[in-house]
């Protein structure tokens, strides 16, 4: 009888350990969302869901993205690779072409025997960038123009339309599931339901289109807003002696209706300002019905949830509008990962360097399923276990001068983050030259309002050389 007892003591040890090991993941991915949410401590921001997340997981502080734009950050830390390696950088390319046998975050899931699903835009939205071979079943609301996810553009328009594709905000009586943000979370919370019914376990990743330009959201998330209260851009002006390079000139706001060419006047800046936190709150809102769903589910005890976005955004600061730079505020993202055992880290956030390539490595490890090999990135978990450790020295940003419109780049600038710096360099695609160089002391100055490189040139030597290293011409 003991024998008898023992070894069904041992079974159900086994039992609980196989399911621990066959932990869920939602991966939830923001477009153009910078670090504007309450668990980064902004001052605008209404997020309460990100804030209830936030408390359940850990949030990393200095999360960096690999390219400021849409598709190039997508294809590298889905893949764990670096644009370099991707091949990636342009809105049309896919990664494939350079990497054909790569294994995705999500492949990785479903070679490990995980039910995979994309809920809107994962991959990018455009061109070849799908990646059918990454999922179970084919993606949902993934595709299609940011401007044709507005109200605008379903109605008709007369005899006498407007010449624009769309307007740069709309704030409307509608409901949610009026733009696919809210259509993807109602089929989110479906797909939660249905897939907790199966012994399987599951990859879910919801990608939300806010608060990617044009700034649209419910009028009930605008009205959550005082515009007059809703801090002014800081800093208003460009750095002292900044390359002009590291510019630009805002070509992506000015592609939609009712911005004027030349500056953004104090008035539509408001406005523009407002409708970036409105669409936020909206995506807020989501995200808070994603954790509703989990937890009705009875799946949230074992289920790790992540939370990114692609890359950081300008909302008038230093002029300018958009993504497309090496600035901080264009590369540094939110990133929280809430892993319901890790008890001891949860509320905590950290100051660790991160980046976005390291996606692949940390939710392998979390969840013990195979990391595929050559990674560029590193494993996070010790990070997610104690938020005082850490795992790098540097994390690596770089883009393209100029990134819109037909003329072709002639620079990369690369740019490398440490505890205490930035330092950026543009290389002349044609000669391999250096031409300008940018450094920023966080530590005094975290706005990067002035490029002191010519002041710290043993700094600046010591990061070209880390430049060098990783990105070598």
């Amino acid at each position: 009888m003991k024998r008898l007892y023992l070894a069904t003591f041992v079974s159900c040890l086994l039992t609980i350990a196989s399911t621990e090991e066959e932990k869920n993941v939602i991966f939830i991915v923001a477009d153009d969302l910078n670090c504007a949410i309450g668990p980064y401590g902004d001052p605008n921001a209404i997020t309460p869901n990100l804030d209830r997340l936030a408390a359940q997981g850990v949030t990393f502080q200095r999360a960096y993205c690999q390219q400021a734009v849409c598709n190039p950050s997508r294809s590298s830390f889905l893949t764990g690779k670096y644009p370099d390696a991707t091949g990636v950088d342009d809105l049309r390319k896919s990664f494939r072409t350079a990497l054909p046998d790569a294994v995705t975050l999500p492949q990785a899931f479903l070679n490990a025997g995980y039910f995979t699903q994309c809920v809107g835009k994962i991959f990018h939205n455009m061109g070849e960038t799908k990646d059918r071979q990454s999922w179970s079943v084919d993606e949902f609301l993934f595709e299609g123009t940011h401007a044709a996810d507005t109200v605008f553009a379903q109605l008709p328009k007369g005899p006498n339309p407007p010449g624009y594709k769309a307007p740069v905000s709309e704030a409307l009586e509608v409901p949610d599931t009026a733009y696919r943000d809210g259509r993807i979370t109602e089929y989110a919370v479906n797909s939660i339901k249905r897939m907790s019914e199966k012994e399987t376990p599951f990859f879910l990743a919801v990608g939300y289109w806010r608060p990617h330009l044009p700034f649209v959201a419910p009028k009930q998330y605008w009205d959550l807003y005082n515009p007059d209260k809703i801090s002014a851009p800081n800093p208003t002006t460009t750095p002292e002696k900044v390359p002009q390079i590291a510019l630009h000139p805002n070509r992506e706001v000015h592609g939609y209706g009712l911005v004027p060419k030349g500056a953004v006047d104090e008035s539509l800046k408001k406005h523009l300002r407002h409708g970036y936190y409105a669409s936020i709150s909206f995506l807020d809102a989501q995200v808070g019905k994603l954790l509703d769903a989990l937890k009705s589910s009875g799946e949230s005890k074992n289920t790790i949830i992540v939370f990114t976005s692609d890359h950081g955004f300008h909302i008038g600061e230093r002029e300018l509008w958009g993504k497309t730079s090496n600035f901080e505020l264009d590369a540094r993202v939110p990133l929280i990962i809430a892993d319901p055992t890790k008890s001891e880290s949860r509320g905590q956030s950290t100051e660790s360097l991160a980046e976005l390539v390291d996606l692949i490595p940390t939710l392998t490890a979390l969840t013990g399923i195979e990391t595929p090999g050559d990674q560029d990135g590193n494993d996070l978990s010790p990070i997610v276990n104690d938020p005082s450790v850490s795992v790098q020295k540097h994390a690596f940003t770089q883009h393209q001068h100029p990134f819109y419109g037909a003329t072709p780049a002639s620079h990369w600038g690369y740019s490398v983050r440490t505890k205490e710096w930035r330092y950026t360099e543009w290389r002349n695609i044609k000669t391999g030259n250096t031409d300008e160089v940018e450094l920023y002391d966080h530590n005094t100055d975290p706005l990067e309002t002035a490029n002191v490189a010519k002041t710290n040139q043993p700094v600046t030597a010591e990061l070209s050389q880390v430049i060098a290293t990783q990105f070598p011409q």
